[in-house]
């Protein structure tokens, strides 16, 4: 009983400081208010504090702009984007953190999209921003090639996951595993990867090699403990076998789902 007062309290605070970080962080305040209440079913264009814009075709789009550029979640739990670096963005989405990633001086970004509605506004939003330092790719990443089964059941229209066979409707996707993601690259080690995957993530890092695992650097992920068998402890401990330090925290708002932060123990004795 204490731990769901604990959970309402924290969840409740987050979505009214959340209210005010885009009511004072996002324009056009009226569309935003409008497409939160349903009101707005167009496409609108949104313009972040500090001038990055995006176009999002609903509020979990706004929200998810939200956390990762105007709350900077993935640095929160993860580190600083540096100059040069190369970053994988698994899960791009609508590109808000592959063009928040951009920004980055002498940066080169690699994201996977694969459900085309999402990657179509990841491309506009890459000319929006005149950004071309981001190459884009259609497939999931995940145990292997071949094909997967890409959940796009409702109510929400960007919570694409390949993960489940319960799905209301489905699509199949190209699905290719992290070696190739590395391999294409071009580079010997990834200095960021950030992962939004919608519960796939097990499949990408348990089917992984060692080699292509002991190239990342940093790794840092939203996990989802609801939609497989797995839960994020078993990554943690897989990953801390594989030569990671790994730290977790908790979402303010739902149980099953928060961030994973993994660095490489070779970075970190250096």
């Amino acid at each position: 009983m204490l731990r769901k007062t604990r959970l309402y309290i924290s969840r409740y605070a987050y979505y009214l400081r959340s209210i005010f970080t885009i009511l004072l962080g996002m324009s056009p305040r009226a569309k935003i208010i409008a497409s939160f209440l349903g009101l707005e079913k167009a496409i609108i264009t949104i313009k972040l504090k500090g001038g990055l814009r995006f176009n999002v075709r609903s509020r979990m789009d706004i929200w998810i702009a939200k956390e990762t550029c105007l709350d900077r979640d993935y640095e929160k739990h993860g580190a600083s984007l540096k100059p040069g670096w190369t970053i994988v963005d698994i899960g791009g989405g609508i590109g808000d953190f592959a063009i928040l990633a951009a920004q980055t001086d002498g940066s080169t970004i690699h994201v996977y999209e694969p459900f085309e509605g999402s990657r179509q506004l990841l491309r506009e939003n890459l000319k929006l921003n005149s950004v071309n330092n981001v190459n884009c790719y259609p497939e999931a990443v995940g145990a292997d090639f071949g094909l997967g089964r890409m959940d796009t059941s409702p109510p929400y229209p960007v919570m694409y996951h390949t993960v489940g066979d319960t799905a209301q409707t489905a699509e199949e996707v190209a699905t290719i595993p992290l070696s190739e993601v590395i391999r294409r690259s071009g580079k010997d080690v990834i200095d960021f990867m950030k992962v939004d995957c919608e519960g796939a993530e097990y499949d990408v890092f348990f089917n992984a090699d060692d080699a292509s695992l002991a190239s990342i650097n940093r790794i840092c992920m939203e996990y989802h403990n609801h939609l497989t068998e797995y839960r994020h402890q078993d990554l943690r401990k897989f990953l801390r076998a594989k030569g990671f330090t790994v730290t977790t925290a908790g979402n303010p708002a739902h149980e099953t789902i928060g961030f994973l932060y993994a660095t490489n123990n070779r970075i970190n004795s250096h």
